[in-house]
């Protein structure tokens, strides 16, 4: 007997989705997938349940662009709250540390140098990081001991927005892989009052802002229209290097042959993809003047 048929459609775009705070990333993905009734779908760059803001969703064939939007920029904002450190860095988990010890904001300003530019970071044992197949936070979460090792990211800004005396909300530009909950968490340490991330708001991914951004609320329920929030599959290269091709030149690379670029606005080199009549077409790196597609897109057009 076979298998049942699925009745789910192809969808091809992105959703930058405003995630509320309490659901986690694969859930927002589960619902949307949902929504709109595709066969397929996945996220640009984890965050965590407590955070709320930008989470861009890729359906179908968007799904290829997802390493672009997930190694751009980020951005966030957060609090960090002091006096209390905990095992999670953030409210979610178990205090391990506490002081009486409250910084002044001229203090936080002057130790925020020591965070900007390429530092070696050491991440939360509560992450999504791998340790022999199995991710950090299970096995934390199952009482065992998870030492991470500290490892290269790039901290672009890090500013203070605003302070109290026990809590100050930060805005930082990061690169790859970044753990704000790291930043607190040291910056704590360094100011000698402990502290966690007790709200934190993603701002930024790659090409997708807040100006972007969609409330669940526009996807689903009463008078919501969640196909007027689907980005097409280019919004995911807004920041790739774009070549327009006819269409015997796109045919070539559907092929998966190499296209020599011809005129002054050719890359010469780096990662780039080809468009033709506004669908994109294939992308992959140009090598001594010619694009080697490394991925193919199956776009009508």
């Amino acid at each position: 007997m076979s298998a049942p048929r699925s009745n789910r459609v192809e969808v091809n775009g992105w959703v930058v989705l405003d995630k509320p705070t309490g659901m986690t990333s694969t859930h927002a993905v589960s619902r949307l997938k949902r929504i709109f009734n595709a066969k397929k779908a996945g996220h640009a760059g984890t965050l965590d349940p407590l955070a709320s803001g930008i989470l861009p969703i890729a359906f179908g064939e968007a799904t290829k662009t997802v390493p672009f939007v997930q190694d751009g920029e980020k951005a966030y904002r957060f609090t960090v709250t002091w006096g209390a450190e905990t095992d999670s860095d953030d409210s979610d988990g178990a205090v391990v540390h506490t002081s009486g010890a409250r910084p002044a904001p001229a203090q936080i300003e002057a130790a925020l140098s020591a965070f900007v530019g390429d530092i070696m970071q050491k991440p939360p044992s509560y992450s999504a990081i791998k340790v022999n197949g199995e991710r950090a936070y299970d096995m934390a979460r199952d009482g065992e001991f998870v030492d991470l090792p500290a490892r290269p990211v790039t901290i672009h800004s890090l500013v203070v927005v605003s302070s109290t005396p026990d809590e100050a909300t930060l805005e930082a530009q990061c690169g790859k892989g970044t753990y704000v909950r790291a930043i607190a968490r040291d910056l704590g340490r360094m100011l000698g009052c402990y502290g966690h991330v007790t709200a934190l708001r993603r701002t930024r991914v790659g090409p997708f802002g807040e100006a972007e951004a969609t409330p669940m609320a526009a996807l689903e329920g009463e008078g919501a229209n969640p196909a007027a929030e689907m980005r097409d599959v280019e919004a995911g290269l807004a920041e790739v290097p774009c070549v327009v091709v006819d269409r015997d030149a796109a045919a070539r690379l559907r092929r998966g042959q190499s296209l020599i670029l011809r005129g002054r606005d050719a890359p010469a080199g780096g990662i780039a993809y080809a468009s033709c009549g506004g669908v994109p077409v294939a992308f992959g790196e140009v090598v001594e003047g010619a694009l080697e597609p490394s991925r193919v897109f199956n776009l009508p057009g």
